[in-house]
């Protein structure tokens, strides 16, 4: 069986977001699934997907907190600078952390750890909504 939808995420505020509940409750066809896998694409270049911590707020500020320091919008070799001083610092991080997951489904569930959620990470100091394909393939 192989099901695709996209999701569409409302717009958040730069950093890091937990969304594990909008994709397991927007994705049709999850509870059906006995064994598979979801894999998620961000349609997007300048935010990111990764899973982590989903229990301490503290760890989604302190992730952003790390970027934010380590690839500022102020460097002097940046060329790609046309819309906004936040875009290529965006780009970067997309490229570090990734716009794409692919999760194990077992017993109409994400098969996530114990402490483990999809973050959406937002580069961008307004990057508006989000678009996610969901592809559900499984039994």
């Amino acid at each position: 069986m192989w099901h695709q939808q996209e999701l569409r995420l409302a717009p958040r505020s730069r950093g890091f977001h937990l969304i594990t509940g909008e994709v397991v409750e927007g994705v049709s066809g999850l509870a059906e699934v006995s064994i598979g896998l979801l894999h998620l694409q961000l349609l997007h270049t300048s935010a990111s997907l990764t899973l982590n911590e989903n229990a301490d707020p503290d760890v989604r500020h302190d992730l952003d907190a790390f970027l934010r320091e380590r690839i500022p919008g102020d460097l002097p070799y940046f060329r790609h600078t046309l819309e906004g001083p936040d875009d290529m610092p965006a780009h970067v991080c997309a490229s570090l952390l990734g716009t794409q997951l692919t999760l194990a489904v077992r017993d109409g569930r994400l098969a996530l750890g114990t402490w483990q959620g999809i973050w959406l990470g937002e580069h961008r100091d307004h990057g508006g909504a989000r678009r996610l394909i969901a592809t559900l393939q499984g039994e």
